[in-house]
């Protein structure tokens, strides 16, 4: 009997041991399963997390690229009238501007390319001295741009620059040259572009900051790019001539030519004089 009772009792308490050891490996692979089901959920959310991230950093860029091509023109536009006005006379001194006048510098013109918008940001960055040698004012179109010796290419991106190495203001036929944004943009102030609109009669001024030298606007003509010998001197004449680009092409040339009327000391400048040379660009007009 006793035996029998003992007996029972073992496999009561192993049929116990049993279940416990069932619930607990149960309990093991639940949690086990758990983990993994967490960890696969853990992974999916930080694939989706990196997913995300590439989603939203393509549509910031893409976003970027399209203002960029929507208002790369006023950007550009906006650059080059800073950088006028930057280079303009009131920050140049008199010694400076005599230290330019000796600079090594380009007279090839047919290097000159056109203005874009890549290398009015390169430039930008890229930014270094320019040699400012004087300033050239047409009052009545609302022109006031710096003379930089020479026609490099970032110079003419920012005023005017002289054609030939041994120019003198006041003397012989004094040349310059600058880009005409006409076909570009619907701003029509900025370089050489407002010479579309000059008339006989106009007043030039340039000036060295030592004197003021004043022509007056005689004749305008339209011309091919071979036609260079509107630029040589004529003996005894005082002359000056502005060159741009009429047309987007660059297939024809705006030659407006001027004859000297007086030289006034920098010192001795009328209140017109120099309100010319005072005109700044206005850069938020450009958007």
């Amino acid at each position: 009997m006793f035996k029998s009772c003992y007996t029972q009792d073992f496999f009561v308490k192993q049929l116990k041991l049993l279940t416990q050891n069932l619930k607990h490996d149960t309990m093991n692979k639940k949690s086990t399963q758990k983990d993994k089901v967490g960890k696969m959920a853990e992974r999916k959310k930080t694939k989706r997390g990196k997913y995300n991230w590439l989603l939203n950093t393509f549509i910031v860029l893409l976003f970027i690229v399209g203002l960029v091509l929507i208002f790369n023109k006023p950007i550009r536009n906006m650059l080059i009238a800073t950088n006028s006005n930057k280079y303009q006379l009131h920050n140049v001194s008199q010694e400076k501007i005599e230290k330019n006048k000796k600079a090594d510098v380009s007279f090839d013109f047919a290097a000159v390319k056109s203005v874009d918008f890549q290398s009015v940001l390169t430039n930008q960055f890229n930014s270094q001295p320019l040699p400012v040698i004087g300033g050239i004012a047409i009052p009545e179109l609302n022109i006031n741009l710096p003379i930089f010796k020479g026609v490099g290419n970032t110079s003419l991106l920012y005023g005017a620059g002289t054609m030939k190495a041994d120019e003198v203001m006041g003397e012989g036929n004094y040349s310059l040259a600058g880009h005409n944004m006409t076909g570009f943009t619907s701003d029509l102030s900025i370089l050489f572009t407002p010479l579309e609109k000059a008339k006989a009669g106009m007043t030039i001024y340039v000036t060295d900051k030592d004197n003021i030298y004043q022509y007056k606007i005689d004749k305008i003509d339209v011309v091919t790019p071979e036609h260079v010998e509107v630029i040589n001197d004529s003996p005894g004449k005082k002359e000056i001539t502005l060159v741009t680009c009429a047309d987007a092409e660059a297939t024809h040339r705006i030659i407006v030519h001027g004859t000297f009327v007086d030289k006034t000391s920098y010192d001795k400048a009328t209140d017109t004089m120099k309100n010319a040379f005072e005109t700044k660009y206005n850069q938020i007009k450009n958007f």
